[in-house]
């Protein structure tokens, strides 16, 4: 075996040519993707990724989720592997990035290695995890949820999809119901190689993004309610409308934010209004809160301050007001070692790097529950994700895969002769 010379690189156009084949299964007009989880489509993208694996040499293991592991040995594979992967599956106008450059990004490192003959001292994975965008099923991120022990196994196979199939017949359907338990795999360290989904990167013309943590997020549904009555006989003084107390409540999310800054986040995206007729008062508004930062002391106070405000409308108003936490991710910093070898081979590697923290979830938020974990971000064109225009250049993916390799290595350690 030989020595790892300084510093290795990958096939950059190989990786590319990788993205766009796996981007035809599904390939929409527009040039994106639509290949949900566990459809027909999924099978062949999962087909795809496991053959690429195995002309490489590597093990395939499925687990009870449909997660997948694929191997490539050490020389002591007693140590645990070293981890790198995401998901294939993506949002029903999704991109050839999201997801997918964390899954071809491992195969690369692995092609790499094995091209230049280098053995690592711990064995190395790729993993493809299930379901995790949550386009067609819910929980989000259920395959490596369920591996961390975020959520049962059950609760995973009865999510239902909008014409009432079950994640469990469909993973039996397409042939990836495994044998491993779930969680029953060991993981050294966790690296995940990703899109930043938003535009800072391209903003500071920088390559490189080092996640530092993924923020935390507190969702809510609020409902105000007030009394429906005509809107031309009723004087002003005397209404009770639901509307514009819940405006004020909006206003608040957003001013809460901007109390905690850099990284406070307050969102009002979806509110239904009843009973939402052009001439009716507003009886009743329900609405969805999003509050997100990157700690939990953060967090708690902006969760504090929601509560205290929606109080003091009660008193004000006399309107009812209730609010119902109805989703809660604690904020996740990654593992100070992973996050160093991202910088260290950025360094070595000559690239701009600058800190990014994550405003959208990662499957390496549940990798992290159970070993060291660290990501990477490269940009993306105009910070778009989630769309079938999502875009990134070739030589940031390149150089993100770069930067993947030489950290894994650093946790895997290299065979010398």
């Amino acid at each position: 075996m030989k020595t790892q010379a300084s510093p290795l690189r990958v096939d950059g156009a190989r990786l590319w040519d990788s993205l766009m084949e796996l981007g035809k299964i599904g390939g929409t007009a527009k040039g994106g993707v639509c290949r949900l989880a566990l459809t027909d489509l999924d099978k062949q993208g999962r087909d795809l990724v496991t053959s690429w694996a195995r002309a490489e040499g590597m093990s395939v293991v499925v687990d009870q989720i449909g997660n997948i592991f694929m191997r490539r040995p050490g020389r002591n594979n007693a140590l645990p592997p070293v981890m790198t992967g995401s998901h294939i599956d993506t949002q029903p106008t999704g991109g050839k990035f999201d997801g997918n450059y964390g899954v071809l990004s491992g195969i690369e490192v692995i092609r790499t290695l094995n091209q230049h003959g280098i053995q690592t001292e711990a064995p190395i994975e790729v993993a493809v995890w299930t379901n995790e965008e949550g386009s067609r099923f819910v929980p989000v991120m259920m395959g490596s949820g369920v591996f961390c022990g975020a959520f049962t196994l059950e609760h995973a196979y009865n999510a239902t999809d909008i014409d009432g199939k079950k994640v469990r017949d469909e993973l039996e359907r397409i042939g990836y119901i495994g044998d491993q338990v779930c969680g029953d795999h060991p993981i050294g360290a966790y690296y995940e190689a990703h899109i930043e989904q938003g535009p800072v990167l391209e903003n500071a013309d920088t390559v490189i993004g080092v996640v530092p943590a993924v923020l935390g997020l507190s969702w809510y549904d609020c409902t105000v309610t007030g009394f429906e009555s005509h809107a031309g006989p009723t004087p002003m003084e005397i209404r009770k409308d639901a509307l514009q107390v819940s405006t004020y409540i909006m206003q608040e999310v957003v001013a809460i934010a901007h109390r905690y800054p850099p990284y406070g986040r307050g969102t009002v995206g979806q509110v239904q209004v009843m009973p939402n007729s052009r001439n009716v008062i507003p009886g009743q508004v329900k609405f969805s809160i999003d509050l997100r930062n990157v700690s939990d002391e953060s967090l708690n106070h902006m969760h504090e301050d929601l509560v205290a405000y929606l109080e003091a409308m009660r008193q004000k108003t006399g309107l009812s007001i209730e609010l119902e936490r109805v989703s809660y991710f604690p904020p996740c910093p990654f593992h100070p070692d992973c996050v160093d070898n991202v910088r260290a081979a950025s360094a070595a590697l000559g690239y701009k790097t600058m800190d990014v923290v994550s405003g959208a979830g990662h499957d390496a938020i549940y990798a992290a529950r159970l070993a060291p974990a660290g990501m990477i971000f490269v940009p993306c064109k105009d910070g778009v994700s989630h769309n079938e225009i999502e875009d990134a250049r070739p030589e940031h993916l390149e150089a993100g895969c770069n930067v993947l390799l030489q950290a894994m290595l650093a946790s895997a350690g290299v065979v010398k002769d």
